[in-house]
């Protein structure tokens, strides 16, 4: 017999003759910006660790008492006995740093994205959202039962056009700085087009938070935006924090409502609490240590300008991600591969990740880079697309 899995197998090969067959390194180092992976020692240029803070000292002796005071697991679900104390402090000091009323963790940044558009709306409603859209802000409105609309990508216009013939409630989603592209969304014009039809505006802001604006409040900083403008805030601990996990800020009665409804918070274990305490431990760093901002700005800035100088596409962007335009699958891969022997990690990203003929590599940069870092990246790159030609 056939068998059931021969027609998984025969799929498999044309991914990998399509040149988007994914694998898996494996690192036997702590995250930043120096790795061993597989064997050999590279400079990590594709981290989401923008601020440096995954091996933080401080946040990892933060996480050693943590699990020393509550242990490894957090045991059960926060509704039934996983919510700590140190669960509950992470959570005011989120709602504060962010300048809402309260927040609400989440084991991953998938299931707040997932849990929080199920919870507002469903069939009858109708929920908007942009075309290069995160994977989980786009299952999220799919499963949610709402009428699914996607606007074009960034434009206010096109998006209040559509909300005005929709019926029921209405929930603009957006990512902030989109991440396979690096741009901001134009929050400004979707929170007013938002507020004149009378929608919800969700902004997931999990490669702002920490990195973006003055304070690190992200890109309602940076576009001076507060709750009443943009009353649902998911960001994600993973990133500019450094940890793990996911939060939602709003109202009050945001976060009763996603307690009460939100399916991928009441029936999960709650991440555990030593992460927590590692966390809070990160987010006074965020907060007191704007040189890591301002070192991103100059180190994005200095890679623009030496990629322009040699010839590359790159893609506009004045956030740390920096994606580097090549086009052609099997051509990104191939670059990829010829950094990873130059001694330096950098992913190619390619569809179904980025449209069709938009396969590009992914260049991210951390606040432990320095500027020579940069400029043999940049050396290494322009070796790299001369030998790939």
């Amino acid at each position: 017999m056939t068998s059931p899995f021969s027609e998984l197998a025969a799929n498999l090969n044309d991914i990998a003759l399509q040149g988007l067959y994914r694998s898996r390194r494996i690192i036997d180092s702590p995250q930043g910006i120096n790795l061993h992976i597989d064997g050999k020692s590279v400079v990590n240029f594709c981290s989401n660790d923008y601020l440096g803070l995954a091996n933080h000292p401080d946040v990892v002796s933060a996480f050693k008492i943590g699990a020393d005071k509550y242990g490894v697991g957090s045991g059960s679900a926060h509704l039934i006995c996983g919510h700590s104390a140190a669960h509950h402090a992470l959570e005011e000091e989120l709602a504060a740093f962010t300048g809402r009323d309260r927040a609400l963790l989440f084991s991953t940044g998938y299931m707040a994205n997932m849990g929080v558009i199920s919870a507002l709306v469903g069939r009858g409603d109708a929920v908007f959202e942009d075309r290069l859209n995160h994977a989980s802000l786009l299952d999220g409105g799919l499963l949610s039962a709402a009428r699914f609309k996607r606007y074009a990508h960034g434009d206010a216009l096109d998006l209040a056009a559509k909300l005005e013939s929709a019926a029921g409630r209405k929930l603009v989603v957006t990512d902030s700085t989109f991440s396979m592209d690096g741009d901001f969304a134009p929050l400004d014009a979707l929170a007013l087009a938002a507020k004149n039809q009378g929608a919800w505006l969700m902004v997931d802001d999990a490669h702002g938070l920490g990195v973006i604006g003055e304070h690190g409040g992200g890109i309602v900083e940076y576009f001076g935006l507060g709750q009443d403008e943009v009353p649902v805030l998911m960001g994600t601990l993973g990133k500019g924090f450094g940890t793990f996990g996911a939060f939602v800020a709003g109202s009050e009665e945001l976060i009763e409502t996603l307690i009460q409804k939100a399916r991928t918070y009441i029936y999960t274990t709650a991440l555990p609490a030593a992460v927590a305490e590692a966390t809070r431990t990160s987010l006074k760093i965020v907060i007191a240590e704007n040189w890591r901002r301002d070192k991103l700005k100059k180190l994005a800035a200095r890679f623009s300008l030496g990629a322009e100088q040699i010839g590359l596409q790159l893609m506009p962007s004045s956030s740390a991600i920096q994606p580097v335009l090549i086009g052609d699958s099997q051509t990104a891969v191939d670059i990829s591969n010829a950094l990873l022997n130059a001694g330096f990690l950098v992913s190619a990203i390619r569809p179904p990740t980025v449209p069709q003929g938009g396969a590009r590599l992914r260049v991210t940069f951390s606040a432990l880079h320095e500027e020579q870092h940069v400029d043999r990246l940049l050396d290494a790159l322009d070796k790299a697309m001369i030998g790939c030609k």
